[in-house]
């Protein structure tokens, strides 16, 4: 598959960072309100470092796009600041949050006694939560996103775990994974920034956090 046209602008992707779900080892899910912990604040402010070398001597016209979940908006509140950009023009949209998680959204990955399988190849939920999305489902509602972008400016894009490494495998015409039916790209460890135009894939930055979890 080819990649998709994006008129030569770039779009920086990069999951939000560490919260107090991700600490106590709890489901995210869609819950909105999982705020940064300290760690999390600190990837958000090497990812903006990163960024801002990156762009150095550029003059910036980028859009800000963010999970309309508050760990996304604060990630890209700070990596705004190193911009240089005006956060108060994020479009936030509910189609970039994290894969739902149904019935166990604010679980414990402890108290679900197994019933989670991960795909330990590529770090992937193997079960489906019950009242659930599978990764079909995001791919739907980011074809759905995708389809109203007119990729004018370059951008700034902070999403979640499963639902970036979607989002990005369908920005550069990935197959569907065998397993799961949607494109799926690599997972990349928490607090990495990556670079996408015209279907090509450029790291960043990699962060030092650990990998996925929803």
């Amino acid at each position: 598959m080819s990649g998709i046209d994006t008129n030569g602008k770039r779009l920086f992707i990069a999951r939000h960072g560490e919260t107090i779900f991700n600490l106590a080892g709890r489901i995210q899910g869609e819950h909105l309100h999982t705020p940064l912990t300290r760690t999390g604040f600190a990837q958000a402010d090497a990812m903006g470092q990163a960024l801002a070398l990156h762009l150095a001597g550029e003059t910036l016209m980028l859009d800000l796009i963010a999970s309309d979940t508050d760990r996304a908006l604060q990630t890209l509140s700070v990596i705004s600041e190193h911009l240089g950009a005006d956060w108060h023009q994020t479009r936030s949209d509910a189609r970039l949050r994290e894969i739902d998680m149904g019935e166990w959204g604010g679980v414990f990955y402890r108290d679900l006694g197994g019933k989670l399988a991960i795909d330990e190849e590529d770090r992937l939920f193997a079960t489906v939560a019950p009242g659930g999305e599978d990764y079909r489902d995001i791919a739907k509602r980011l074809e759905h996103w995708l389809s109203e972008q007119d990729f004018s400016r370059d951008a700034v894009l902070i999403s979640h775990g499963m639902t970036s490494r979607v989002l990005r495998a369908m920005l550069v015409g990935a197959d569907p994974h065998p397993r799961f039916g949607a494109p799926i790209a690599k997972g990349l460890p928490q607090g990495s920034i990556v670079q996408i135009c015209d279907g090509q894939e450029e790291i960043i930055h990699i962060g030092g956090g650990e990998g996925e979890k929803a």
